[in-house]
């Protein structure tokens, strides 16, 4: 184990740290698979702002990370890739969750 992981897995013991992590990371996720679909599709950000109504500096900005897609617009995205969205709950890492 490396260094950098050893200090994540000691900052992921703190419940805020751990919280922004993981909307940073589901937030990556969103940019990286609307790259990587775009890409595999071989289409450019202008074509999809075509093709969805988007602005391109808006596809950018979701593709870099720097912007949080609503469900709508990922609706939109999906279309204009061709594409049905599906949005999942994985349960296969342990959580500690209050119901009350």
């Amino acid at each position: 184990m490396t260094n950098f992981q050893k200090h994540r897995e000691e900052l992921l013991k703190c419940p805020e740290f751990k919280a922004e992590y993981e909307r940073a990371v589901a937030e990556l996720d969103i940019a990286y698979k609307l790259l990587e679909t775009r890409e595999n599709l071989n289409i450019s950000q202008e074509e999809l702002a075509e093709r969805t109504g988007i602005r391109q500096s808006n596809i950018s900005r979701l593709e870099s990370g720097k912007n949080s897609p609503t469900v709508a617009m990922l609706h939109k995205i999906a279309k204009g890739l061709g594409a049905t969205l599906r949005i999942e709950f994985d349960l296969s890492e342990s959580h500690n969750v209050d119901t009350h």
